[in-house]
C-alpha cells in the first residue's frame, strides 16, 4: 500500500494482556513486552515498506497484526470492566481520548505547518480535506472515493496513513456498546456472536478484494474480521497451550506467516481477503500462545530494544509517513544524498521525532503530569479538534493560499486536478480500480472496422493514456483498446493478480487474438525490470502466430507529478528542477530496445522521441504541461507524443 498500506492506533502503551485463562470473560490482565515487540515488527514492517527498502514489498500487513492486537486488548479491557460490573461507555472514550487524541493532534498540527510551506495551492486544499477526515476518523471513507493506497500519487499525500486510524475508531463505536449489550441479553451467545460476524465481515472481505479492491481495503466492515480474531482471543475461543513444545512451535509458525506475507506479498496482491489470513492468524498465534508461558519468539519479541520500538509505536507511525513524503518532495531534512542515505536519515528521524512525542506528548496526558479529571480531558480535546477543523476550513476557504505562488506558476500547478477519465475512456476501455471486468465493453473497444486497418492498443494505464492521440493522428486506422490499471499485458501474471487484470488477459490472449485478425498489436505499460522475461515470453506467442508487434518503452517519468515540479520551477527561475527528479530508466530503456531487436519487433522509445541530451519535453502546447502526474500523459500531451512517434515514421 502504502497504502501506502497501516495503524498503529492501540489500546494502552504499555497495555496489559490476559496471562491466564479465567472463568467467564474476564481475563487477568498482565502487561506482555511480547505484544509490544509484536508492535514493533508491524510498525518496522509498514515503515520498510513505505520507504521501500529491499524485499519487504508486503510490508503493508504491519495494519492487520495492529488490528488484530487492537481487537485483543481493547476487548480484554472492556471484557474484564464488564464482568467487574464497572463498564462505562464515558470512561472507556476517555481512556481513546487519552491515548489517541494528544499525539494525533500534535502530529496533524505539525503535517499542517509543512503543508503550508511547501505545498501548492490545489495540494493544500486536498490536503485541508484529508486532514478534516483524519480529525473525525473519517480517513478511510475520504480516502476511500479520492485516492488508491497503492497507487503512486500517495507518495504526496501525508496524511493517507490516518485510514486504518479511522477504520478502529469507526470498530470502537460499535465494539463496547456490542460487548456490553450481549453480555447482558445473550451472555452464553456471546462467543458465537463475534464469530459469526468475524465469518460475515471475512467472507465480504474475501470477495471484495477481488471485485471491489478500493472499497474492501479502506472499509471497517471488511476490516472488522481482524479485530474480531483479537476479540476472539481475549474470550478465550481458542485453546489453552500449555506444552512449551507446541507452543514454540505455535509462536514460530506465527512469525513465520508474519515473514511470509512481509517479504511474498506486494500492491498486486489482491488484499485484506484471504491474502490477509496469513499476517492475522500469524499475529494470533502469538498472541494467544503467550497467554499461557514463554516461548523462543516471545522472548525475542520482549527483548528491551524491540519492546521500546512498541512502546513509540504508535508515535512512530503516525510521523514516519509526513517524514517520508516531505522528505521525498522537498528533501527539508536534507539535500544532495543518494537514495540510501536520504532512507537511513528518515529512518533516524522517524525514529529520533516518535521518541520525542512518546516521551512528552502521549505518556503525560496518559498518566503524568498533563493527566487531569475526565471533564477537563473532553473539553480540551474539543478545544484542539476546534483549533484543527478551523486550520483545514481556513485552507479550503483560501483556495490553498493561492498569493504563494506566481500566476503562471498556479496555471500550471491546476493539471494536479486533472481529469483523465474520459480520454482514457475509463469505465469501459479502461478498466480502474473503480470498476470490474465486467464493465468492459467489448463491443465498443473491440469493434472492428472492415474497410480500414485494425491497431489494439493493449496494456496498462501507460497503454490507455496513448488512445487519444493515436486515434486522433492515425490517419487510416481503427484503433481498439484493451487497457486495465496496474494490468501488465503479458501472458504470464504474478501469482495473486488483480481478478480483473487476469480475466482481461486470459480474454484477449486466449479468445480474441487466436479469432481475429489485426493489422498491428500495440503493446505499452509501465514497465519495470521484472517484465522482461514475461515480456520476452509473451513476444515469442505472439510471434509464432504472427501478430505483428509494436513495442512501446517506458514513459519519461518523474519521482513526483510533473505539473509540481514546472510550478516550483517556475516560482524558483529554475529550469533544471524537472530534470532533477526525472527517474532513471535508462537501464530499462535499453535492455527493451534490445529485446525488441531480438524478437523482431518494431520498438517505439519515449526516450529517443522526448528527451534531448540534458532535457525532456515538459509542455505539450504553452502553459499545458506533458503530463499531469509522475508520468501520465494529459490529452495535449498523448496528441503531441503521437504527432512525435508517427513524424519518426514509425506505426505506418
Amino acid at each position: 500500500m502504502l497504502v501506502t498500506n497501516t495503524s498503529v492506533i492501540l489500546a494502552e502503551d504499555r497495555a496489559p494482556a490476559p496471562r491466564q485463562a479465567n472463568k467467564g470473560f474476564a481475563p487477568s490482565l498482565h502487561y506482555r513486552a511480547d505484544i509490544d515487540g509484536l508492535r514493533a515488527v508491524a510498525v518496522l514492517s509498514v515503515l520498510a515498506y513505505h520507504l521501500q527498502i529491499g524485499w519487504f514489498r508486503g510490508g503493508f500487513v504491519g495494519v492487520d497484526i495492529f488490528f488484530v492486537i487492537s481487537g485483543y486488548l481493547i476487548s480484554a479491557i472492556i471484557l474484564k470492566d464488564i464482568s467487574a460490573g464497572k463498564f462505562s461507555i464515558a470512561t472507556f472514550y476517555e481512556r481513546r481520548v487519552r491515548r489517541i487524541f494528544p499525539a494525533l493532534i500534535v502530529t496533524l498540527l505539525g503535517t499542517s505547518f509543512l503543508a503550508y510551506l511547501y505545498f501548492l495551492p490545489a495540494e493544500l486544499m486536498s490536503f485541508a480535506k484529508s486532514l478534516l477526515a483524519a480529525l473525525f476518523s473519517l480517513s478511510n471513507i475520504y480516502f476511500w472515493k479520492h485516492s488508491g493506497y497503492f497507487s503512486a500519487p500517495v507518495e504526496t499525500i501525508p496524511l493517507i496513513h490516518s485510514w486504518s486510524l479511522a477504520v478502529e475508531e469507526q470498530f470502537y463505536v460499535f465494539l463496547p456498546i456490542f460487548l456490553a449489550a450481549a453480555h447482558r441479553y445473550f451472555p452464553r451467545r456471546v462467543r458465537l456472536s463475534v464469530i459469526a460476524i468475524a465469518i460475515i465481515s471475512f467472507a465480504v472481505s474475501a470477495v471484495g478484494a477481488f471485485h471491489y479492491p478500493t472499497a474492501t481495503f479502506y472499509l471497517a466492515h471488511t476490516r472488522a474480521w481482524e479485530l474480531m480474531l483479537g476479540v476472539l482471543i481475549s474470550l478465550e475461543v481458542f485453546p489453552t497451550i500449555s506444552r512449551p513444545v507446541v507452543r514454540n512451535l505455535a509462536t514460530a509458525a506465527g512469525i513465520g506467516l508474519i515473514c511470509f506475507a512481509v517479504f511474498a506479498y506486494s500492491s498486486a496482491t489482491p488484499f485484506p481477503g484471504m491474502a490477509a489470513l496469513a499476517p492475522c492468524v500469524g499475529a494470533a498465534l502469538i498472541i494467544a500462545a503467550g497467554r499461557s508461558g514463554e516461548s523462543i519468539v516471545e522472548r525475542v519479541l520482549s527483548l528491551k530494544p524491540v519492546a521500546f520500538i512498541g512502546l513509540i509505536s504508535y508515535s512512530l507511525y503516525l510521523w514516519h509517513w509526513p517524514i517520508i513524503v516531505f522528505q521525498g518532495m522537498e528533501s527539508p531534512l536534507v539535500s544532495g544524498v543518494s537514495v540510501r542515505a536520504a532512507k537511513l536519515i528518515s529512518i533516524a528521524v522517524s525514529l529520533a521525532v516518535a521518541t520525542l512525542s512518546w516521551k512528552f506528548v502521549e505518556s503525560p496526558f496518559r498518566a503524568g503530569r498533563m493527566r487531569m479529571p475526565r471533564i477537563a480531558v473532553f473539553k480540551i480535546a474539543l478545544a484542539a479538534a476546534v483549533v484543527v477543523a478551523a486550520v483545514g476550513i481556513t485552507a479550503i476557504l483560501s483556495r490553498g493560499f493561492p498569493s504563494r505562488y506566481p500566476s503562471k506558476a498556479i496555471q500550471v500547478a491546476s493539471y494536479l486536478d486533472y481529469d483523465s477519465a474520459k480520454y482514457f475512456r475509463d469505465g469501459t476501455c479502461f478498466i480502474s480500480s473503480e470498476y470490474r471486468y465486467s464493465d468492459y465493453n467489448v463491443s465498443d473497444c473491440l469493434r472492428e472496422d472492415p474497410h480500414k486497418k485494425n491497431y489494439l492498443l493493449f496494456g496498462d494505464s501507460h497503454a490507455a493514456h496513448l488512445w487519444y492521440g493515436l486515434a486522433t493522428k492515425l490517419d487510416g486506422v481503427n484503433l481498439l483498446q484493451a487497457t486495465a490499471s496496474g494490468c501488465k499485458p503479458t501472458l504470464d501474471q504474478p501469482m495473486l493478480p488483480g481478478a480483473t487484470c487476469k480475466q482481461l488477459m486470459s480474454y484477449i490472449y486466449k479468445d480474441y487474438l487466436p479469432s481475429h485478425h489485426l493489422d498491428r498489436l500495440l503493446v505499452a505499460a509501465r514497465w519495470q525490470d521484472e517484465d522482461l522475461l514475461p515480456l520476452s515470453r509473451s513476444l515469442d506467442w505472439l510471434k509464432d502466430r504472427g501478430i505483428s508487434v509494436v513495442l512501446f518503452g517506458p514513459m519519461v517519468q518523474y519521482n513526483m507529478a510533473l505539473p509540481r515540479l514546472l510550478a516550483f520551477s517556475i516560482r524558483g527561475n529554475d529550469r533544471a528542477i524537472p530534470d532533477e527528479h526525472r527517474v532513471d530508466q535508462r537501464g530499462l530503456e535499453d535492455a527493451m530496445s534490445a529485446l525488441a531487436k531480438q524478437k523482431g519487433v518494431e520498438y517505439v522509445s519515449f526516450y529517443r522521441t522526448l528527451c534531448g541530451p540534458q532535457s525532456c519535453e515538459e509542455f505539450a502546447v504553452n502553459g499545458v504541461p506533458l503530463q499531469f502526474d509522475y508520468g501520465h500523459l494529459t490529452k495535449e500531451g498523448s496528441v503531441l507524443v503521437a504527432q512525435k512517434v508517427l513524424g519518426d515514421g514509425e506505426l505506418h
